[in-house]
């Protein structure tokens, strides 16, 4: 089964077209007028090994955050679709990624639950034109919407964009840890539950 999902949103402010494949080799072709952000959502399908297309338009002449929360909103919603039933996937993914000299972790449980913790600092208001105070709030949009349990951490770094590609290439190993299938679960959702 295919695991690809196609996702537009449409609001007052943004229009966003997402395209994900899973099960991709890391293709991307991404768009949202803000340089640095285009750059780790490329990382992102890189380091993941999804295909993503990202096409979004926005309000950016007002700020960034509609563009960004709404992005996070559709790549979250992406993955839920694309995963459907989750039976047989692995459910968690971790990853601990050295970024030069910053070093970022990131856990993910595809539970059904959202939740998301942030322990991390940067210094400047903007790396490019991203401001990054929108990079909790981009992950948290993730997480509340692939409702998933996403906790993020920077255990340490100097430079700002270091330090950001840390967390995109740590959450995308994460991630693609978590979407795999594991061949002992033999297809079964991975909870006692039944269903997640």
């Amino acid at each position: 089964m295919k695991r690809i999902a196609e996702i537009e949103r449409k609001t007052n402010e943004t229009q966003v077209r997402l395209k994900l494949n899973v099960d991709g080799t890391g293709n991307y072709r991404i768009s949202t007028g803000i340089g640095f952000f285009n750059h780790v959502l490329e990382l992102f399908a890189k380091h993941g090994l999804f295909d993503l297309e990202v096409e979004a338009k926005g309000d950016l002449d007002v700020e960034e955050h509609h563009l960004v929360e709404d992005a996070g909103i559709v790549l979250g919603q992406a993955f839920r679709q694309a995963l459907g039933d989750k039976k047989g996937i692995r459910r968690y993914g971790f990853f601990v990624l050295p970024m030069d000299e910053a070093l970022a972790l990131a856990a993910v449980d595809f539970s059904g639950r959202p939740e998301f913790v942030w322990n991390a600092e940067f210094k400047r208001e903007k790396i490019g034109t991203l401001p990054t105070e929108l990079l909790p709030h981009f992950f948290k949009s993730i997480a509340d919407n692939a409702m998933m349990n996403l906790q993020l951490k920077l255990f340490y770094g100097m430079n700002e964009h270091h330090k950001a590609e840390a967390l995109f290439k740590a959450l995308a190993r994460a991630m693609r840890m978590a979407c795999e299938y594991d061949a002992r679960s033999r297809g079964v959702v991975p909870s006692t539950k039944g269903v997640i």
